[in-house]
């Protein structure tokens, strides 16, 4: 038994190294990065933190990337929900293949949509702005949302839908007050895969924004430059970026744990 505990502390340790690491390079001078090897900051300084959050340019990325990420994950929550409903309860002609189709959406690399999707928004106006990068996340995210809730919505028996509708429940009202809380546990990790998605997708983010609607992930390549990289900040920048992420992870744990056991997941 203790050597199981060893090898669960361990691997904890190994997992949990590069973090620490990281929270560590934020806490330092660049001096002190490049010169040694040290454990722990020799001479503590917050003025990576201090420098992101006093410049516009810098906290402007947090604030575009969770505008652009929140709005994804509305929308193809959204437009999932009723798909998703339709593919677990009726047949109709081609719902295998239009099922299929929308999953190879999700196989394709950003690249490929990336040509259309940037002339098409500075065609109408879209270009640097957060709908746009919103709109083009859901090419990928609703498929992967319609697929994960088709798996939960197939496990309620379509008995529930009837005795709804015997007892006098219109459609929207049955779909909002009885089927969408018994797929929380689907609604939770399909929101936490659309968040997580479109927060690390970095391509589409960057090319179809310039400076109103740049992303984080964009803004962090501002630490490299002729005299080097700031390792501080872009650490501090970085650390930051978990921050969000482990946010989502703490308020959908528990749905997690129910989709893994109970969904497509």
């Amino acid at each position: 038994m203790k050597k199981r505990y060893w090898a669960l502390g361990l691997y904890i340790v190994f997992l949990m190294l590069p973090i620490y690491w990281l929270i560590s390079m934020s806490l330092k001078h660049n001096q002190e990065i490049l010169a040694t090897m040290t454990l722990y900051p020799h001479n503590l300084t917050f003025q990576n933190y201090v420098t992101i959050f006093t410049d516009a340019s810098w906290y402007s990325g947090y604030i575009n990337s969770i505008l652009y990420v929140g709005i994804n994950t509305f929308i193809s929550l959204m437009v999932a929900l009723p798909a998703a409903y339709a593919f677990s309860r009726f047949r109709f002609l081609g719902d295998s293949h239009m099922f299929f189709w929308l999953l190879s959406n999700r196989m394709a690399p950003p690249a490929v949509f990336l040509l259309p999707f940037f002339q098409l928004y500075s065609s109408v106006g879209l270009f640097d702005t957060h709908i746009a990068v919103a709109l083009a996340h859901c090419l990928f995210n609703v498929p992967l949302a319609v697929w994960i809730l088709e798996g939960f919505m197939s496990g309620i028996p379509k008995e529930i839908d009837e005795m709804a509708y015997i007892d006098g429940y219109t459609f929207p009202k049955f779909f909002i007050k009885i089927f969408v809380p018994l797929i929380s546990s689907g609604i939770g990790v399909t929101a936490f895969f659309c968040f997580m998605f479109s927060w690390v997708e970095l391509l589409l983010a960057r090319t179809l924004t310039s400076v109103n609607a740049k992303p984080i992930a964009a803004t962090m390549t501002r630490t490299v430059s002729a005299a080097g990289m700031d390792w501080g900040l872009l650490s501090a920048a970085a650390v930051l970026t978990l921050i969000p992420g482990a946010i989502v992870i703490w308020f959908v744990r528990n749905y997690i744990a129910k989709g893994f056991a109970l969904g497509r997941v």
